[in-house]
């Protein structure tokens, strides 16, 4: 098999891939289209940036007044999305049923920890779905 179906095998049988991410595979056209990975959010300069990655978790709390957060994994690391009520209703089918995403958003980076506050959410192809833990 190749690397990619290596991969998408191990995804579906065991929810991990030991060989490569999902998106390690689409890395050069995620660079072409400006996406910064997320080892590389801290350091960045950029104040709006897209982001891209399989959705581990989408969350949302009682006390946080209808925001969303969803939890994105690429090769590199975590990305934590915070989705207004707002951009929720405009993305709420592709956010709530994409298994991977394209996201556009503003960068806040306050005592190491990075957020991106969604403005666009768009569903992001990638080999196989991986089951997120949703609203849990």
């Amino acid at each position: 098999m190749e690397p990619l179906e290596v991969a998408v095998a191990d995804l579906w049988a065991t929810g991990v891939s030991p060989n490569g991410h999902p998106t390690t595979f689409l890395r050069e056209q995620l660079d072409a289209y400006g996406v910064v990975p997320a080892d590389q959010l801290l350091a960045t300069e950029q104040t709006k940036v897209w982001v891209a990655g399989t959705v581990t978790h989408r969350q949302r709390p009682a006390t946080a007044q209808g925001t969303t957060f969803i939890s994105l994994e690429d090769e590199t690391g975590l990305i934590n999305v915070v989705v207004s009520v707002g951009c929720w209703k405009r993305f709420r089918p592709v956010a709530r049923g994409a298994g991977a995403l394209l996201v556009r958003g503003r960068l806040q980076r306050y005592e190491g920890v990075v957020n991106i506050v969604a403005e666009h959410i768009a569903p992001l192809s990638v080999a196989a779905q991986v089951a997120a833990r949703n609203f849990r």
